[in-house]
């Protein structure tokens, strides 16, 4: 990955997200074309609030069902920090420290894009915390994705920003003034303000529509959604890894990866998928080594079918929320005059997450099936009447040793947990305020949802990662008959499994797979086997 600074524009992309959040990578600051666009919009909200009687929602009116109060202009600023404290509500455990700074980096480049009306020393605020490593401690529930992710990123803009008027210094207690949220920072969680002091970063008082600009849109769900795609991508191609692998332990026929069938269906993903595990197989001794069997269950014989759409809805997703991350989700929108006129403030509804939540619901729904598929696989090579002649639980005394048998069970409990996670957020909601926010999107329910759904999935897949190593162990000169793909993945998980010979604990075993699918270990092993299987972009 580019080590490179990433600019804020209209171009940001999710390698960008995942270098900044995961990579430490540097973010610049505002330059010249960008910064004169942000302060034409916020000269924009002045102008707008310096008219008499200026009615304008969420600067000179209140929030929500409260939006036909009218504020006094000299109010305004102390109204920007009120929709911080009020929404700084969020419950739940923590969000992980990369999706945070993934929500960083998100809304800083839309603030960035000249619509939001905030001056550029907030921009510059966010971009040096994920500079200097000031992460918030931001609390996983409570966003309902719409108004756009307000808990989430009230707790977020606690630490960066605070009152107008003068710096109250460090602490928070029950003193709204002085509220400042949570960070982490070198290792430590502390309060906001001490954190940002530690860092050498002010934090500055907010003036009129910057409270509601930092905490009105859809950036902890784009945020969430990029990284999972992200990590999604990769995790498809170790499931055709352990597939591969799956195919070599249970003596699969190689007819059902004909490439005349697969592009008969016109399935891009799907002529991709077989296209790989051909690929990985070659050379191998192992499958269609049972020449009396006709044809095989749908989880070998259709992996191509279920795991390629996988690959499609992912490349179709990897576009949305790249379109996403270059987007405007706030209310109201500024939009400067292209002359000397007063331009614009226009109420909308960008924040809505509905967007995002059919995205992250999709993906889960659709990682869960891929995790059902692995699962069914690793169940056959366990069960001697399903394996073509593997002993039970894969393991060289079965009875005295259990073998792999409760392996299986840590996966089907995961399977199981995925079809809960998987129900649709995005056909839920609930009113709110007063029946103002009659629809909601529950966009970052579908985020979390999706997350957990992820880190199953990668759970799965590397049970049966074990699973298929195991069984290719316990055939006869099984290694040695591996195709030259399969043969690399193999030594690869040897490097981090040794055979199962008597029962031990395997958490670690697992734990250790999880990590080589993380860090690419696996995907490595069988790119220097046979080249890049890859397409460098989503399909």
């Amino acid at each position: 990955m580019s080590a490179a600074a990433v600019k804020l524009s209209r171009e940001l992309t999710i390698p960008d997200i995942v270098a900044v959040a995961r990579g430490g990578s540097q973010v610049r600051e505002l330059d010249g074309d960008t910064r004169e666009r942000v302060e034409a919009s916020r000269h924009t909200v002045e102008v707008a609030l310096a008219r008499p009687g200026a009615r304008i929602y969420g600067i000179t009116t209140g929030y929500g069902s409260l939006a036909g109060t009218r504020i006094a202009a000299p109010d305004a600023s102390r109204l920007s920090w009120n929709v911080i404290l009020k929404c700084a509500t969020g419950t739940g455990p923590p969000l992980p420290e990369d999706w945070v700074r993934a929500m960083l980096l998100v809304r800083a480049n839309s603030l960035a894009l000249g619509a939001s009306g905030v001056r550029p020393v907030i921009i510059d605020t966010l971009v040096r915390m994920l500079n200097r490593g000031v992460t918030p401690v931001v609390p996983g529930k409570g966003s309902l994705g719409a108004s756009g992710d307000l808990a989430p990123l009230a707790h977020m803009a606690a630490v960066a920003t605070r009152a107008p008027g003068p710096e109250p210094g460090a602490g928070g207690g029950g003193d709204p003034v002085a509220f400042s949220g949570e960070a982490w920072f070198e290792g430590r969680r502390t309060d906001g303000a001490s954190a940002m002091a530690a860092a050498g970063i002010p934090r500055p008082g907010l003036e009129a529509k910057e409270g509601l600009a930092l905490t009105n849109g859809t950036t902890m769900m784009v945020a969430g959604a990029a990284l999972q795609i992200h990590d999604a991508r990769r995790l498809l191609l170790h499931a055709e890894l352990a597939a591969a692998l799956s195919l070599e332990a249970l003596l699969a026929r190689s007819a059902a990866l004909n490439p005349a069938l697969h592009e008969a269906n016109n399935q891009p993903g799907q002529i991709g998928t077989a296209a790989r595990l051909r690929a990985l197989l070659s050379g191998s001794g192992l499958v269609d080594a049972d020449a009396d069997r006709v044809q095989d269950a749908y989880s070998l014989r259709c992996t191509p079918q279920v795991v390629g759409p996988v690959h499609d809805m992912v490349g179709f997703l990897w576009g949305r929320v790249e379109a996403s991350l270059n987007a405007v989700s706030d209310n109201p929108l500024v939009f400067p005059a292209a002359g000397q006129g007063a331009g614009e403030v226009v109420s909308g509804g960008n924040f809505h997450g509905a967007g995002p939540a059919l995205w992250l619901d999709t993906l889960g729904i659709a990682l869960a099936d891929v995790a059902s598929l692995s699962d069914r696989r690793m169940f056959r090579m366990l069960t001697p009447e399903l394996s073509a002649g593997l002993p039970a639980m894969l393991v060289e005394s079965p009875g005295l040793h259990g073998g792999l048998m409760s392996l299986q069970y840590t996966g089907a409990a995961l399977v199981s947990d995925n079809k809960t996670l998987a129900h649709p957020d995005s056909v839920d909601s609930i009113p709110t305020s007063a029946n103002q926010e009659d629809h909601v999107s529950m966009g970052a329910n579908a985020a979390r949802h999706a997350h957990e759904i992820l880190a199953n999935t990668r759970t799965v897949v590397a049970i049966e990662l074990l699973g298929a190593a195991q069984a290719v162990y316990l055939r006869r000169r099984g290694p040695d008959r591996l195709g030259a793909g399969t043969r690399a993945v193999y030594e690869a998980v040897r490097k981090c499994v040794p055979p199962v010979i008597e029962d031990r604990s395997l958490a670690a075993d697992v734990a250790c797979l999880e990590a080589a699918i993380d860090d690419g270990t696996l995907e490595r092993a069988a790119a220097d086997a046979l080249g890049d299987l890859w397409a460098p972009a989503p399909l």
